[in-house]
């Protein structure tokens, strides 16, 4: 309100004030009562002629963002709202943060309690390493990881691109000519060995990955090789250098698992389950859902076709995905790397599934478009619903609220078979990456 008022450009003025605290009833501020309840919000626009309405809880949740959006809109009100807490944490908030509302905030806007003295103890000092650090999910850890304070902090991405962008985030600047900007494919062993002993890290944060499901099951062997074969030679440098403790970057699909992505990535947690029984050091993994804005993902895709003005294209009108932000996946990713005991596979909770189908049409309401939406049907792979955790595992809560605990059986990389044979147990027999797994891929 303050802003508003002192700023003469400002395009708002505030007519009244919404507060769900009924002891704030009658309360004033800067000439401003507080109406109501939002309970009452259309009735309380009309009153004053209110047009738009802002929601200025940058704490508020999902599901409150739903609520006052949808009353909003059923008033015929301009919706318009703050990000997140964690965008303005370190600095005042500013007019200009007063935004349209984005699809991301009805989806997996959740505040993450995290443990920063637990988390400092972990990565403040210490030598980092981040694999697929030029990705979604790699760049935001190393954006979160820099806060910290790290005594160095080695980007590697075979992509130079994505490594220009995360440079640029963290410093300011992508020059691209220091030692702690790697290109390297972590398919390459040899090139893989020479980072790790040059760099020495003491933390690593797995996140490479070919992720795209119906492109792997197209290029099975592309999979196998990046999923399973670069994370054995990750987990094997970091055992030769003596690493304090590995950070596994998971999927939701390795529970279950039915495609070529979530196999490969069931595989992969099986291999850091045995390197944790069999070497020093702290090995987990974390497994978790769709996130919010990664490249490729849903909400690019959808935004996309509309611009273009359809068709939206669905897979099924049932189908469901967990959602979560990129920075809600990652605090919880390093406080499930400072909390993690050796071989866990951590589960972080994404809330409740959501219809793909409805997260289509509000991102067409909000465009204003006339867009169809098309049904393409299931794509080879692909789950109706999706699973955190497979019917045979048993899980427990941990230490935060938001993760829970599996265990998964371990796989002696001396056990992985050839590129060919592998891809032929997975494709044809998924469930045997299982425990089955090491007793029947060497005959397959």
């Amino acid at each position: 309100m303050r802003l508003i008022r002192e700023d003469r450009a400002a395009a708002y003025h505030v007519v009244g004030l919404v507060d769900d605290d009924r002891l704030k009833r009658h309360l004033v501020i800067d000439g401003c009562r507080v109406l109501g309840t939002g309970q009452a919000l259309a009735e309380h626009a009309r009153g004053t002629g209110a047009t738009a309405v802002i929601l200025a809880i940058p704490s508020a949740g999902a599901e409150l963002v739903r609520r006052v959006s949808d009353a909003a809109e059923a008033a015929d009100l301009k919706f318009l709202t703050l990000p997140p807490l964690r965008e303005m944490i370190s600095r005042p908030v500013r007019l200009g943060d007063v935004r349209d509302l984005d699809i991301a905030d009805l989806l997996g806007r959740r505040q993450v309690d995290t443990d920063v003295a637990r988390i400092a103890d972990h990565l403040s000092g210490r030598r980092v390493l981040i694999t697929g650090a030029g990705g979604s999910i790699g760049s935001e850890l190393a954006r979160q990881v820099h806060r910290f304070g790290p005594a160095s902090l080695i980007l590697l991405d075979r992509d130079e691109s994505g490594l220009h962008g995360v440079q640029l985030s963290i410093y300011g600047h992508a020059l691209l000519d220091t030692p702690d900007v790697v290109l390297c494919d972590i398919r390459d062993e040899q090139a893989l060995r020479e980072v790790f002993e040059k760099h020495r890290p003491e933390v690593v944060f797995h996140a490479a990955a070919l992720k795209h499901l119906p492109m792997l099951e197209q290029y099975p062997d592309e999979g196998w090789k990046t999923n399973v074969l670069g994370t054995r030679n990750v987990l094997q440098m970091a055992t030769e250098q003596g690493v304090e403790r590995f950070v596994n970057i998971s999927t939701d699909k390795a529970a279950d698992a039915r495609s070529v992505l979530g196999a490969t990535k069931r595989v992969a947690e099986r291999l850091t389950s045995w390197y944790a029984e069999h070497h020093a050091g702290t090995y987990v993994s974390v497994r978790f859902g769709n996130v919010l804005g990664s490249r490729g993902s849903v909400l690019h895709t959808f935004r996309e076709q509309i611009a273009r003005g359809g068709p939206v294209t669905v897979t099924d009108p049932e189908v469901t995905r967990y959602f979560m932000t990129i920075p809600e996946a990652c605090e919880l990713v390093v406080q499930a790397a400072a909390i993690g005991h050796d071989g866990e596979v951590l589960v972080l909770d994404m809330g409740e599934p959501v219809k793909i189908v409805d997260v289509a049409r509000r991102m067409i309401a909000q465009s204003g478009k006339d867009v169809e939406i098309v049904f393409t049907g299931m794509r080879p792979g692909e789950k109706l619903h999706e699973d955190l955790f497979s019917q045979a595992e048993h899980r427990t809560r941990s230490r935060h609220p938001a993760i829970s605990v599996v265990a998964v059986p371990s796989l002696d990389p001396a056990h992985l078979p050839g590129t060919r044979g592998a891809l032929a147990v997975l494709r044809l027999a998924p469930e045997l990456v299982e425990e089955r797994h090491a007793r029947v891929s060497l005959s397959a």
